[in-house]
């Protein structure tokens, strides 16, 4: 489970080195975080400098790179919180072609800084995610606040070196009743848990069947999950209990409608979704990464902070942000 992720373009290539010495929540780490915010550090001295200094702003959205260096507990909490805001999101999987299969996603929001985080904790896969560190309570110049070491809790979308990715989006439907004897975990780091320990979708799946979700303090979601063989499944919260849509044809599309026990006509109805299936259907499901993104491009909206597309078996990651400046290209080897 060593990984590098490789970034092309203007910005540095910066390796994984994962090599934790701490597990103890009193680490170096955590210590030095200032009072009240909660840590995921497990790291010592030498790897919080060499986190913080990977830092790299490369886009004006502002968009960052960083790399975590060492280990983390994933299953801290966090005070993270979400006002009302017009959120959205747009995700689809394109599986047509098993041998090379697409995950895709708007994220619309705030206007705050975005994150590129490469993790590879010493006893989880390597990853790359996207954070909105606005979350953690850092502003739009990130630099040296040791805020960034609680990055790892919230990515809002993923894909780790087995080729599983995750995504989430609002639904103002969903709503999630506590299952006695399962612990606790926020909607955003669930994704976390999923990143870290699951190599396919009924591995996903599973890592969300093990614990309760918490929607307070922000808008409730649905998830989209796909793995490298082209398998996709998207997770509702109905009436309390958590409900699974399998894959079924050769795409999967979500925006912030359920899906789930509702026709397909009725799904076309929503503006995004009906452009995204219209688009599908057209090219059977089989799109690469430049299509992926006309698509995602079609369905944007004024408050879309980012685009990217993951490719399941490749390993590429492929990001355009709110600024137009390019597109930016990411390297997760597979294992």
């Amino acid at each position: 489970m060593r990984g590098r992720v490789l970034v092309t373009g203007a910005a540095l290539l910066l390796g994984v080195t994962a090599c934790a010495d701490s597990t103890s929540p009193a680490s170096p780490g955590s210590a030095a975080l200032p009072a009240g915010v909660p840590s995921a550090s497990r790291q010592d001295a030498s790897q919080v400098e060499r986190t913080l200094a990977s830092l790299r702003k490369v886009d004006d959205l502002p968009l960052y790179e960083m790399t975590y260096v060492g280990d983390y507990d994933p299953t801290v909490g966090t005070s993270a919180t979400a006002p009302a805001s017009p959120f959205g999101c747009s995700l689809f999987v394109a599986s047509g072609d098993r041998s090379r299969p697409l995950f895709a996603r708007n994220f619309d929001w705030e206007p705050n800084p975005a994150l590129v985080l490469r993790t590879d904790p010493p006893d989880g896969y390597a990853s790359i995610s996207l954070v909105d560190i606005a979350y953690l309570g850092v502003g739009a110049d990130p630099t040296g606040d040791r805020r960034l070491l609680n990055a790892p809790l919230l990515p809002f979308d993923g894909m780790n070196e087995r080729g599983l990715a995750v995504g989430l989006a609002a639904d103002d439907a969903a709503t999630a009743r506590p299952v006695p004897g399962r612990p606790m975990v926020g909607s955003v780091r669930i994704l976390r848990l999923v990143l870290d320990t699951a190599a396919t979708v009924d591995e996903a799946v599973a890592v969300f069947a093990r614990h309760n979700l918490d929607f307070a303090g922000g808008p409730p979601l649905h998830y989209l999950l796909a793995d490298a063989s082209g398998a996709s499944a998207v997770v509702e919260f109905v009436d309390g209990t958590m409900r699974i849509a399998r894959e079924s044809g050769t795409w999967r599309a979500l925006t912030n409608v359920p899906v789930i026990g509702v026709p397909d006509r009725t799904l076309r109805g929503d503006r995004r979704y009906g452009m995204i299936a219209a688009a599908l259907d057209r090219a059977g499901g089989m799109v690469d990464a430049p299509a992926a993104l006309r698509i995602l491009d079609a369905v944007r909206q004024p408050h879309t902070r980012w685009s990217v597309t993951y490719g399941l078996r490749t390993g590429q990651v492929r990001l355009v942000t709110a600024t137009g400046a390019g597109e930016r290209r990411y390297q997760l080897p597979m294992s």
